[in-house]
């Protein structure tokens, strides 16, 4: 049978609960970040062309001359003003920010939209999903497996009932891209958080104690010494992760801790390109003061955005 995304990464869950890791593992959902690259603008400004453009279509490459990144940038602009009022304003800059931060969860999605829509009705029903990611299973559910596969189907369907905001139990592009990904999405939170504490409570009270939080995380074998930062973890448990001081995390506590809101780096982003551009400083930029500064954006590069922008006629 072949093994669909989601299931390979419950799969994978299964196996790295069950491993004896030597090191560090995660299980906190970290915001993408927009650039790996140093923010500073006294030498450069490629992490504004990363943060602007993605980072995956901001590869630098000297062939287009400014007056063409310009007339790039001009149709890019458009897109940005979703108004149509002729501004970019800082929350229009901060949503194409975020979108090109999450353009490889876009893509992905694209990608197994095509296996997944098998009537290419342009949606995605539970049945369809059940049949493509589980079909050999449902065909003999008495087949051997070390996998529980109707756990993992249940599981499943939980969340694509969580994910299918008007309760028809078929999916549009938005409600699939939750189902695959619910940690981007408010509304997903707290399936996120359930699945995580299923996946760590192995007593089965609700909650993650001290001793199943390093658990999940590290093994020791023949007694050995518990590295530095399983020391460290167990100290983040009693000072941060258990806030209340009861010995264990409930819900609340594992969503501050797996999905931490913490500084929003597209909105610091979209506020710095405003700061940069702004030259009447009225809180708002045209496309002339985006132009102005379009260095600033994309330099006199071109990228694979905009190359795909190109192959769509849209230059």
């Amino acid at each position: 049978m072949m093994i669909r995304p989601l299931l390979m990464c419950f799969i994978l869950c299964v196996v790295y609960g069950s491993s004896k890791p030597t090191d560090r593992k995660s299980r906190v959902h970290d915001e993408e970040p927009l650039s790996h690259l140093k923010h500073d603008d006294n030498k450069n400004y490629d992490y504004d062309h990363e943060a602007f453009l993605g980072q995956d279509e901001a590869k630098t490459f000297d062939q287009l001359p400014p007056e063409e990144s310009q007339r790039r940038l001009s149709i890019i602009v458009d897109k940005i003003d979703n108004n149509n009022d002729g501004f970019v304003a800082e929350d229009e800059l901060k949503v194409w920010i975020k979108a090109a931060q999450k353009k490889h969860i876009f893509d992905s999605v694209e990608q197994q939209w095509k296996d997944f829509d098998m009537n290419n009705d342009g949606l995605i029903s539970w049945d369809e999903y059940k049949n493509v990611t589980y079909g050999s299973y449902l065909e003999d559910p008495q087949t051997e497996s070390e996998y529980n596969y109707t756990h993992m189907m249940s599981r499943d369907e939980r969340r694509f009932k969580v994910a299918d905001t008007n309760g028809d139990m078929i999916a549009d592009k938005q409600e699939f891209t939750a189902f695959l990904h619910p940690e981007d999405h408010e509304h997903m939170r707290s399936i996120v958080v359930q699945e995580t504490i299923e996946d760590i409570d192995k007593n089965g009270d609700g909650f993650i104690d001290l001793q199943e939080y390093i658990g999940d995380m590290f093994t020791s074998e023949d007694n050995e010494e518990e590295p530095e930062w399983v020391v460290a973890e167990r100290q983040q448990f009693s000072e941060f992760r258990d806030k209340n001081n009861d010995g264990k995390m409930d819900k609340e506590e594992t969503m501050d801790w797996i999905l931490p809101s913490d500084y929003d780096h597209a909105e610091a982003e979209a506020k710095h390109l405003l700061h940069e551009s702004d030259a009447n400083k009225d809180g708002k930029l045209t496309k002339k003061e985006i132009l102005d500064k379009y260095d600033v954006f994309v330099g006199s590069q071109v990228t694979d955005f905009g190359e795909a922008l190109l192959r769509h006629d849209e230059f």
